[in-house]
């Protein structure tokens, strides 16, 4: 049976919570623990596979392999951060189709200028309303499945207030745009006022250490999130566990030893039983025997 869409979830759940992956460990740990779909997003991509922080070093390229990674470990549906298009319109297309060949359902493409930089940080800048519109009218119009779910990201809240964010919104969604999704809101009142405001698809942005206040999935459904991303909260317990491990290991301790999650269940967790289960079904013994 197939698994349903993003695009499906986004309607039956109330809403789909979606962990952000930042390596093919994290992605099959997000299957194992029952939820529907995942997010893979540039800021965990960038600083767990290359070392680097969000601000517009890594681009298709880069964010292809590391993404390639993830889906190939977990047949979840996933939704990816297409960051800005990494150029015209024609970028922004070739960007959807590599994507969608990979296996992407949804992705989200924000109105920042190159290089951007996560929605978080100071010193970002927006492209005219107009050239994000054009963006969104030509990837909608060159899906190869139509059922490629994109999302219009707007950073325009924090550089013009929130009702330049929800003009946009609004505009993007007449451009095609199947959601939006607001970045660096401030407040609970911002954050539910968008999705009273803007009739369509909303996506929450949950990040850990962020501008915008961590809510419960349950209050961002009540509000009318059909979506909600809780993008880098297992890279940041995951970079906290490595430090304490380190420290301990370095201070010749070895307090923690045994802490960790046990060697067979880590096995279990990478799909040991199945490969020895091919060993043992074709392998040279199976063969002689």
């Amino acid at each position: 049976m197939k698994s349903p869409t993003i695009r499906q979830l986004a309607q039956t759940e109330r809403p789909l919570v979606l962990p952000g992956a930042h390596d093919a460990l994290s992605a099959l740990l997000i299957k194992q623990a029952g939820f529907k779909g995942f997010f893979i997003g540039g800021f965990q991509a960038a600083g767990a596979r290359y070392g680097l922080p969000d601000i517009g070093l890594c681009q298709l390229g880069e964010f292809s392999a590391a993404f390639r990674d993830m889906i190939n470990a977990c047949d979840l549906p996933v939704l990816v951060d297409a960051d800005n298009g990494y150029g015209d319109v024609k970028n922004c297309v070739h960007l959807l189709n590599s994507y969608e060949r990979m296996g992407v359902q949804a992705m989200f493409i924000e109105d920042q200028v190159s290089p951007k930089r996560c929605g978080h940080m100071a010193g970002k800048r927006i492209v005219p309303t107009e050239e994000m519109e054009a963006k969104l009218r030509a990837m909608a119009a060159n899906r190869i499945n139509p059922d490629t779910f994109i999302v219009a990201r707007t950073d325009a809240r924090a550089l013009h207030g929130m009702d330049e964010a929800l003009r946009r919104t609004e505009r993007y969604v007449r451009a095609g745009a199947d959601g939006i999704f607001i970045e660096s809101m401030l407040d609970e009142e911002e954050i539910a006022r968008a999705v009273r405001e803007v009739d369509t698809v909303h996506v929450a942005n949950m990040l850990e250490g962020g501008i915008t206040p961590i809510l419960k999935p349950s209050v961002l459904g009540q509000m009318g999130y059909k979506i909600a991303l809780y993008g880098i909260t297992l890279l940041l317990r995951v970079t906290r566990a490595m430090q304490m491990a380190l420290a301990d290991l370095k201070s010749g301790e070895l307090k923690l030893v045994g802490s960790g999650t046990p060697f067979e269940e880590y096995t279990k967790i990478v799909g040991i039983d199945r490969w020895r289960g091919i060993e043992e079904e074709f392998g040279p013994k199976s063969r002689e025997s």
